[in-house]
């Protein structure tokens, strides 16, 4: 078992290293959020997170910020594919997602592993995203219900 684990802490601290340089690199998670997205004004983040985005072609580690108008995650590094000509291209993985358009934000565990849990973020026109691997899995879950939930308590 020990001999399964050491790949995946190399690969955590190697995501952990990267994600220190871009800090170091923009300053702050703010700016960060603010090169990789276009911000309405007033927008303010709230939160970043270190994670990984479950996709069909696997996880894409990233960060996923929660602003005041939304839940956008970027990859950390580029994804590569070839165009239908051939040509090979690079490019950031990115979603936003407004607040508005969150139906849900929900826990899940993985039936074969429950210590592994996801976030699954549910959009009103059945979209669903799937989050996993945040440090602290808690807070992340609290600060996503938080921000999906300021709508319905300042309308109260």
């Amino acid at each position: 078992m020990a001999a399964s684990l050491g790949p995946k802490i190399i690969e955590i601290l190697k995501h952990k290293l990267s994600y220190g340089a871009k800090i170091i690199q923009f300053g702050s998670q703010d700016k960060i959020f603010r090169k990789n997205f276009s911000i309405k004004e007033g927008e303010k983040l709230l939160q970043a997170f270190q994670c990984y985005l479950y996709t069909t072609a696997g996880a894409i580690a990233g960060l996923l910020f929660v602003s005041s108008e939304r839940v956008a995650f970027c990859s950390h590094r580029s994804i590569k594919t070839y165009s239908t000509t051939g040509k090979l291209l690079k490019f950031q993985y990115k979603v936003s997602i407004p607040l508005g358009k969150i139906n849900g934000v929900n826990e899940r565990l993985n039936m074969k592993r429950p210590s592994n849990k996801y976030v699954e973020l549910a959009t009103v026109d059945d979209f669903n995203f799937w989050f996993m691997g945040f440090i602290n899995f808690k807070k992340t879950l609290r600060c996503l219900h938080q921000a999906t939930n300021v709508g319905c308590l300042s309308n109260s």
